[in-house]
């Protein structure tokens, strides 16, 4: 009988753990490199399998409104590490930026917290001797490509572990002038294995503490620079179930980056599994941007914003509105769905809670624990992005959109247009007047 009523109870208030968190959980946070919101399964897709990914989702929460910090990689990994949306942040482009003495990441207060903090993959905020070094900004461990630019190459001479270079055996760079030291003529290590490798060695490291992992994958970013030296940026070692296919190479390697990433996700569940740590894991996997049609392949061969317009680079929500799915057994409701506008700046604040540290003043950002917990969740007043000159804001249902500053701005009722088709800015001119004092208020520094 007292079985029976908890399971009511949980169908009326949503999960029957939201009372009792596990204190002190690990937290792996999983990121893509331009993966788009229409090229998982459980987002849609309907060409490229990602079976391990569509069972996550199943077992956890699809968010369906959940936005990248940027419509471009190095402004959006600051905005995740910092808790501020772009009107607060000293970049909103690619522009060169290493993290300052002064910034306080989310690696740094949980450290003090007395986790043990990692990443691999891509950083982007400064490499050796800077003071943007990863191990300088509060990472115990990283390991991959500490700049941007480099990280385009999957078949590099050698990536970095904390400081020193870890070679990569037998990769030799082209001398190609328009391959810029980012293109290889010899290949032989694949950076992804090796890079993923080390995600799952620090687990196993740290299994018996609490700890935080970033896995910041450059799969399925493109090499821009081996699309323009030969004509096909999308590198893979071979293209899997795809290699048959009556498609363009450039696709078959797209899809192949898919799917292995989608094989990797499964691997790193079955590994906490298997050292019965997954009850006190929380998992959240999404991508750092919009997707891509760079290193000759396009976004529309896969259909890879679904159902929204623009990619990479847009503030449309095709280039900053994300697939996004976190994972935690005994908390995370099994198949459920939260539709709240959250973005990349509500990672600090709910990291911080679920470590038991005080948040920082200032942040743009909150928890989003609650959502997790399947208990009500805070609603922004607005989210807001910049890119360059152009700025969108979101309140509610209601979507600005200024393109550049000479411009009429664009208004969007996400609730019947989610692909933004009708620009409705001239019937709702009070909606107009509110979003634009937003977005104002949003860009001051």
């Amino acid at each position: 009988m007292f079985r029976r009523l908890i399971a009511i109870l949980v169908v009326i208030h949503g999960s029957a753990f939201a009372e009792d968190l596990p204190a002190r959980p690990n937290i792996i946070w999983i990121m893509c490199d331009d993966l788009g919101y229409g090229d998982l399964g459980c987002f849609g897709q309907k060409t490229m399998a990602t079976p391990r990914l569509d069972q996550l989702a199943r077992e956890g929460m699809r968010f369906t409104d959940f936005y990248a910090g940027c419509t471009v990689c190095r402004p959006s990994r600051l905005s995740l590490w910092t808790g501020k949306h772009m009107g607060h942040t000293p970049i909103s482009s690619n522009a060169n930026y290493h993290f300052k003495p002064e910034d306080v990441t989310v690696a740094e207060l949980l450290r003090e917290a007395g986790y043990r903090t990692g990443g691999v993959g891509k950083w982007a905020m400064g490499g050796v001797g800077t003071s943007g070094f990863p191990l300088k900004n509060g990472f115990d461990f990283w390991m991959g490509y500490l700049d941007q630019g480099e990280a385009h190459n999957y078949y590099p001479t050698h990536l970095w572990r904390n400081g020193q270079r870890y070679p990569l055996a037998g990769n030799v760079l082209s001398d190609h002038p328009a391959a810029r030291g980012r293109v290889a003529s010899r290949k032989v290590t694949w950076s992804h294995p090796v890079m993923t490798e080390q995600a799952f060695g620090f687990i196993r490291e740290n299994r018996e503490q609490p700890f935080l992992l970033h896995v910041h994958w450059t799969i399925p970013h493109a090499n821009n620079e081996g699309g323009r030296v030969h004509g096909d940026g999308m590198e893979v070692p071979d293209y899997g179930p795809y290699e048959d296919r009556d498609w363009k190479n450039t696709s078959k390697g797209q899809a192949a980056m898919v799917t292995w990433m989608d094989r990797d996700v499964g691997r790193l569940v079955d590994l906490l599994r298997e050292l019965k740590i997954d009850r006190r894991t929380l998992v959240v996997f999404t991508s750092d941007n919009g997707p891509h049609s760079e290193g000759g392949h396009k976004h529309e061969v896969f259909d890879a914003n679904g159902p929204l317009r623009g990619f990479k680079r847009d503030l449309y929500e095709g280039g900053i509105r994300v697939p996004t799915i976190a994972w935690w057994p005994g908390v995370v409701e099994p198949g459920t769905t939260c539709s709240e506008p959250l973005a990349f700046w509500d990672f600090l604040p709910t990291a911080c809670e679920l470590a038991g540290v005080k948040t920082p003043e200032g942040l743009d950002g909150f928890s989003f624990v609650n959502a997790l917990s399947g208990k009500p969740q805070r609603s922004h007043d607005y989210l807001y992005w910049k890119y360059g000159k152009k700025e969108a804001v979101r309140s509610g249902q209601w979507k600005l959109i200024r393109t550049s500053p000479g411009k009429p701005v664009e208004l969007y009722d996400l609730k019947t247009d989610p692909g933004e088709q009708r620009d409705v800015a001239d019937g709702y001119q009070e909606e107009v007047k509110r979003l634009r004092g937003y977005m104002a208020k949003a860009g001051k520094q």
